[in-house]
């Protein structure tokens, strides 16, 4: 009897790096929308565990409240430029949320904590494991 034993694909250590501009406009967007939580598609490029976000899309449909944000996937575009979610959290604590989880979109999910300044913006993996996240100041 042969077995035969598959290793698992180790998943590259995922970094975020953000245009300067798309991070001015979700701390906009999440000012703007508080007290309830805003939802933000991130558009951008992935490639071997990089992710560059340089672009957000309002989501169709979407909807809000003080606890939650979600938007229907079925009425998206194929577009292989999202890379991920971003969503505020109103009540200033970044973690992820079993429903937000559940929810993961993409490669990245960021959150944003109120009061949605330069250092409330938190990245983490579909298992809610926090990622290295970078402005940086050139358009790319």
């Amino acid at each position: 009897m042969l077995l035969i034993f598959f290793k698992k694909a180790e998943r590259p250590q995922r970094t975020v790096t953000m245009t300067k501009q798309a991070r001015d406009g979700i701390l906009s967007y999440c000012k703007i929308h508080h007290p309830n939580e805003g939802i933000l598609i991130l558009r951008g490029k992935y490639k071997k565990g990089l992710i560059l976000v340089d672009g957000l899309v309002i989501p169709p449909f979407s909807h809000t409240g003080p606890t939650f944000a979600g938007f229907p996937h079925t009425f998206l575009p194929l577009d292989p430029s999202y890379v991920g979610t971003v969503h505020s959290h109103p009540t200033g604590i970044a973690k992820p949320s079993v429903t937000d989880l559940h929810n993961f979109f993409g490669f990245v999910s960021i959150i944003v904590q109120s009061p949605y300044e330069d250092n409330d913006m938190f990245a983490y993996d579909r298992d809610g494991n926090l990622l290295d996240l970078t402005v940086i100041l050139d358009e790319i």
